[in-house]
This record gives structure tokens, C-alpha cells and sequence, in this order.
């Protein structure tokens, strides 16, 4: 699974709200973990211990050597199950998921690169049914999501009784229309805040705010 630029800003972005947070957070779920990136980035820089599951058993098997590599290889535990099956009772005080988004586009040959990049094994519904059924009463949740489903995605949320309390729209530079979007919410309501961020400048720079938030990440920064 490749790791692409929204989605280490998603778990940048993740990390930090996760490490502000009043709320002590001691477990953490990462659903359709990939290669671990998520869970690794939020271990980074926080002591918090991650369940990290994976439908895709090849993803699982680079997740877990990513994980050993690490030095958080005692935070993260690479669940090889399908999310949908499987039975757990455990309640998690947060919830993070880069889900499939590309439900109606054109999809590859391949069916692991289906899993990852289109809703086929797992639909925005039953995640969203998912994180209401396992997140604590005072938990969070946090998610990155097609900005174009926007309308979709708070609708969804709405029928589960799950809450925005933060929403960004993500661009690629100024000029651009945004074209993901990352939420932070809960079980319970309070006031909405919406900002938008950008990647790059108009001179095709990694914006302050990108930067700020990816120094302790990307190396060349």
C-alpha cells in the first residue's frame, strides 16, 4: 500500500489532536491500517496502544514488519481480520480510519488494490455503524474522506448519531478545489469548527501549515 501525501497530513494531523486532547486516551483502533503508517505516526507521538486491523493478509504481513522495525513496535498490534467479521466487545476511547473511498469510479484489476482504494469490502455505513458501536461514550473518532462525498459523508454520520466537532478541507494548492476532507468527531455534540489547509503554494512549496505539521515526519523538511 503506498503511501500517499493526504494521508501522512491525516495522520499528522491525527497525532497532534490526539496529543492535545484534555481526555487521557489509553486505546486506540486503526481501521484498514495498510502498511501501519497511521498507527505508527500517531505512536510517534503518543503513549497510546493501537490495535491496527487489515482485511489485505500481504498489507498485514508489511504492517506487522513495519511495526517490528519501529520504536513502537510495544504500542502496536497488527490485527489480521476483516473489521466487518470480527468479534470483539472491546470499547476504544479513539477510533482512526483512511477508509476506501472510490465507491463508483473505475477500479483496477488487481482485487487487494480494490479493497484499499474503492468501498467494496467496506462501506462508509458500516464503518460509520462500527465506530458508534466501539467508541466510548467520551471517545473520538477521526477520519479522511473524499471531500466531493461531503453531503453523504454528514448525512451517514447524522443517522448514527455521531458528531463533527472539526472538519478540514484539504487542497492540493490554493487554486484547487478541495478534494479531502479529515474529521474529528464523538458521540456527543458540541460546536463545529471548518477550516481549509493546503499542501502547496502557488509556487508548488509545501505550505507552513504542511510543513509545521510533517517536520517530525518527513526527513527533508
Amino acid at each position: 500500500m503506498k503511501v500517499t501525501t493526504d494521508g501522512c497530513l491525516f495522520g499528522a494531523w491525527a497525532s497532534a489532536r490526539i496529543a492535545s486532547a484534555q481526555l487521557e486516551l489509553k486505546n486506540c483502533l486503526d481501521i484498514g491500517a495498510g502498511s501501519g503508517l497511521l498507527s505508527l505516526m500517531i505512536a510517534q507521538k503518543n503513549n497510546i496502544n493501537i490495535d491496527a486491523i487489515e482485511i489485505d493478509s500481504n498489507a498485514a504481513v508489511q504492517a506487522k514488519q513495519n511495526v517490528a522495525a519501529s520504536a513502537w513496535s510495544n504500542q502496536i498490534n497488527v490485527i489480521t481480520q476483516d473489521v466487518l467479521t470480527w468479534q470483539t466487545a472491546k470499547q476504544y476511547d479513539c477510533i482512526v480510519s483512511n477508509p476506501p473511498f472510490y465507491e463508483s469510479e473505475l477500479k483496477s484489476g488487481r482485487k487487494t488494490k480494490n479493497l484499499a482504494h474503492h468501498d467494496e469490502g467496506l462501506k462508509l455505513p458500516q464503518l460509520f455503524s462500527f465506530i458508534k458501536s466501539h467508541l466510548t461514550e467520551e471517545g473520538t473518532f477521526f477520519l479522511l474522506l473524499p471531500a466531493k462525498r461531503a453531503k453523504e459523508i454528514d448525512s451517514l454520520l447524522k443517522q448514527e448519531n455521531l458528531y463533527q466537532c472539526q472538519r478540514i478541507l484539504v487542497k492540493q494548492t490554493p487554486n484547487h478545489q478541495p478534494f479531502r476532507l479529515m474529521i474529528r468527531g464523538g458521540k456527543k455534540e458540541v460546536g463545529q469548527v471548518e477550516a481549509t489547509t493546503s499542501v502547496k503554494d502557488e509556487n508548488d512549496k509545501y505550505t507552513p501549515a504542511f510543513t509545521a505539521l510533517l517536520k517530525d515526519y518527513y526527513l527533508y523538511l
